[in-house]
């Protein structure tokens, strides 16, 4: 998926819901917290977006999660949020702590949010465009 010019790792990629506003913010905010450009960003509804969750068996019809690949691994939902918030500069990896909930409550709640996330955050009519600057992190 790539490699991270400083570190030698594998980068990691987030897919996401490009026409959600909440999904595009959430975007907004790895980039902001992510100097090193660790995390790749893809569409669901990319081309990209789409190999992905055909590669890993993931449901076709359901864009209303926040997923992270990572090598050969495959992340969602409040996971994959957990693991994003990890690898960010400041104090957000320690939000890790929230894996003392147990998962089934975090996903519920997770869930929530995306069955309510247009309602809530609104949608776009057309996913995000990156500026030039930041087009090299967005997978097409």
């Amino acid at each position: 998926m790539g490699e991270d010019r400083e570190s030698g790792e594998l980068s990691a990629v987030i897919l996401f819901d490009g026409v959600c506003n909440l999904c595009n913010a959430a975007v907004q905010f790895v980039i902001a917290r992510d100097p090193r450009g660790h995390f790749k960003f893809a569409a669901l509804q990319s081309e990209t977006g789409r190999e992905v969750v055909r590669r890993f068996g993931l449901p076709l019809d359901r864009l209303d999660t926040m997923v992270l690949v990572e090598g050969d691994r495959c992340y969602s939902q409040s996971e994959a949020a957990l693991r994003i918030a990890s690898r960010l500069k400041g104090a957000w990896p320690l939000v890790g702590v929230l894996r003392v909930i147990p998962r089934s409550l975090r996903e519920r709640l997770y869930q929530l949010v995306a069955d309510h996330r247009y309602q809530w955050f609104g949608r776009r009519s057309s996913c995000m465009v990156p500026t030039p600057e930041l087009a090299a992190r967005f997978l097409r």
